[in-house]
């Protein structure tokens, strides 16, 4: 299918245009390949389930089924896995089983996984300041930050994502990778460049506040630990060893740099392959360890006091009790349920007690914050009811 007439830098992922290009990124903007490799596709068998009409309470008391929350947030597809079985795998609007998708922001949780990897592997150390990765950092507002503090976004850095903000750092963000026309001759022309602009606000190591430059900061320093670009390294540590049903791809810069905190694509499956790595201790469906046990005990258990930064972050995340921790979210108390996010709709979810891993990828173009909800919500109600019908 050709690009819609009409599109363009500045409008491409907006609506009329986001449902195609969420599923064309390589054909409209510079992408790599992170390759699957020549391993052996983790099998994942369909089994009879009637999950579409499973109630789901909404905030306000009424009462709706999975089927009406996917419908009514922009899906694309989803798929809920139970005990390494596919219960639902559905596709809507002309997206298929080996389409590519945009992450967005899941693409962050992808690049925790690869610093954990390199972490098992002693290439990288969390309590080393960034500087000794990347001295280039020393002059800018990540000058004392360490590993730990990207990892579970808690550095000073002066950063707003406020997309409706036009000063908002994270269009300037968009103009170096870019995904955005260039507004001022001045602005940075590859994320490198933009990272060594940005300047402290506060102390490293304070309260919890999104921000995607820390993943991209995170991603610098892999490649420097890694002694490869993201694609390959990505591809050597991760993608080759979940067994992926296809290849994906990432965003690249001017200079061939990724764009790490939400340029990756893939498919739905294989969202389900990674999620798996948090109900089996790092160990993939094919029976490889992808990332040690220990870092995912450290990122279910959290840090001493990850709870309250999260409590303390500035703005509303929604998500009482939860917290951060090595780029994954939690949005409860307790550490059950764990998801990777990113704008726009798209989610992986995974519930440990139910053994339940669950994927979503969307087009929602209006805010995303009540639908993600709705979509927890619904992933929630599927868990309960497995839980309840295999206990």
């Amino acid at each position: 299918m050709s690009a819609p007439a009409g599109i363009s830098l500045g409008n491409w992922l907006s609506a009329p245009y986001a449902h195609w290009s969420f599923q064309h990124v390589d054909d409209f903007v510079p992408t790599a390949v992170i390759s699957r490799g020549t391993g052996p596709v983790a099998a994942l068998p369909a089994a009879t389930s009637h999950l579409s009409a499973i109630s789901v309470a909404g905030a306000d008391g009424t009462v709706t089924t999975v089927g009406e929350v996917m419908a009514g947030t922009g899906t694309d597809g989803w798929a809920v896995c139970h005990r390494g079985s596919m219960l639902a795998e559905e596709y809507l609007d002309g997206m298929g089983a080996n389409t590519r998708h945009l992450l967005f922001s899941v693409s962050k949780s992808l690049v925790g996984a690869v610093a954990g990897a390199l972490h098992g592997a002693g290439a990288i150390q969390l309590d080393a300041p960034v500087t000794a990765f990347v001295p280039a950092l020393a002059d800018s507002g990540y000058d004392g930050a360490t590993v730990r503090h990207l990892l579970d976004m808690r550095s000073g850095i002066a950063f707003t994502e406020n997309y409706s903000d036009p000063g908002a750092q994270i269009h300037l963000l968009d103009q170096a990778m870019g995904w955005a026309p260039r507004t001022s001759p001045d602005a940075p022309a590859t994320l490198r460049d933009f990272l060594l602009t940005l300047h402290p606000k506060s102390a490293h190591g304070g309260a919890f506040h999104y921000r995607s430059c820390e993943t991209d900061v995170l991603g610098w320093i892999c490649e420097v630990a890694g002694g490869q670009r993201m694609p390959e390294l990505m591809s050597e540590l991760l993608w080759s060893r979940i067994g992926a049903q296809g290849d994906a791809t990432i965003g690249v810069d001017a200079c061939g740099t990724g764009f790490f905190d939400g340029g990756i694509s893939a498919c739905l499956t294989d969202m389900i392959r990674f999620g798996s790595l948090f109900l089996r201790d790092g160990v993939s469906l094919t029976g490889q360890q992808v990332v040690p046990a220990a870092w995912i005990a450290d990122t279910l258990d959290g840090g001493p006091d990850s709870r309250q930064a999260f409590a303390a972050c500035p703005d509303d995340n929604e998500m009482p009790g939860g917290m951060y921790r090595n780029q994954m979210w939690f949005p409860y108390p307790g550490n059950n349920v764990v998801l990777c996010q990113g704008m726009c709709g798209q989610m992986i979810y995974v519930n440990r007690a139910a053994e339940v891993v669950a994927a979503k990828l969307s087009t929602q173009l209006d805010s995303h914050e009540p639908h993600m909800l709705d979509t927890l919500r619904a992933f929630d109600a599927m868990a309960h009811e497995l839980a309840g019908i295999t206990s």
